[in-house]
């Protein structure tokens, strides 16, 4: 069965009753499932729990309010907090800083950003990554016409998914593999010419629902230092969404992996990921997917 459309009808539910009272219960009854059954298909498909996801989004949306201005008690009485003492607990349990010190780097960054085509500081970064093992896995779907790239040097990558004309690909992807989990990977693959394609496509299982015309690729196991951007209001400046990917690639490459113990592994793969996070017009973020190993200590 395909669950997209009643994932996508359950997460705007939640966007837009997002002030409200939510319980798993009532998200559950809107989508036309059991409490059990829907729990199981939403953690599958977003891999986290539909309150867990609900909390997140009120925590982004506050903080939100606050960059705007509001108050932190006014923010977190708006969407549902009853302190703020209760709102910077929870805010410290996702983002392992409290609500000011995020504010600040926030606005820094976000200033800076908008003046600036220097890549984003280590210091952000080191804020915004986590590490993580993942196993090989498959991925299925449109490639771009070749391009020619210098694929040695990585800070030139753009946020290609942004520039891509997506929505028909991206939707026929969905409706006729059905991935068990909402997110599309965005990648670069480079032949022995030199060339360079794009591909857009979603993680599978297998390659056996591929039509022809698609591309599939296998991404091996590694180790990666994920990285996921600074959330930008879109509708206030449109196109700063794809201009902050772009700056958090060429941080990454000008001033992270130059300043910590860590190597880029050319023998695997980076990768984007898009998932429903990068669809808000005032928080969009998306991960930048980065192959590490340490750095020899031979001399």
């Amino acid at each position: 069965m395909n669950y997209r459309i009643v994932m996508e009808k359950s997460v705007d539910y939640i966007e837009s009753n997002i002030q409200e009272n939510l319980t798993a219960g009532m998200i559950a009854e809107y989508s036309g499932y059991s409490l059990y059954h829907f729990g199981r298909i939403f953690l599958a498909y977003y891999g986290m729990s539909v309150m867990e996801y609900v909390l997140k989004r009120r925590l982004s949306l506050a903080m939100h309010h606050v960059y705007n201005g509001a108050k932190i008690i006014d923010a977190a009485l708006l969407y549902g907090f009853e302190t703020a003492s209760g709102f910077s607990k929870a805010f410290r349990r996702f983002y392992q800083c409290s609500p000011t010190q995020y504010l600040q780097d926030y606005q820094s960054y976000q200033e800076h950003a908008l003046i600036s085509e220097a890549g984003v500081s280590k210091d952000i970064l080191e804020k915004n990554v986590r590490f993580e093992q993942k196993g090989d896995f498959k991925v299925i779907g449109f490639s771009t016409q070749p391009m020619t790239m210098n694929t040695d040097n990585k800070e030139e990558m753009v946020a290609a998914w942004y520039d891509v004309e997506h929505d028909g690909p991206e939707t026929y992807l969905y409706e006729t593999l059905d991935p068990s989990k909402h997110g599309e990977v965005g990648i670069f693959i480079s032949d022995e010419e030199g060339e360079s394609r794009y591909i857009l496509g979603v993680i599978m299982d297998s390659f056996e629902k591929a039509e022809m015309g698609m591309t599939c690729l296998e991404i091996p196991e590694a180790t990666y230092a994920v990285f996921t951007t600074v959330p930008f209001d879109e509708s206030a400046n449109p196109g700063m969404f794809a201009q902050n990917i772009r700056k958090t690639w060429k941080g990454i490459f000008e001033n992270w992996l130059s300043n910590n113990d860590f190597i880029y592994d050319f023998e695997k793969l980076d990768f984007e990921y898009y998932d429903e996070r990068c669809h808000s017009d005032v928080d969009a973020v998306m991960e930048i997917w980065i192959p590490i190993k340490e750095k020899s200590t031979k001399s």
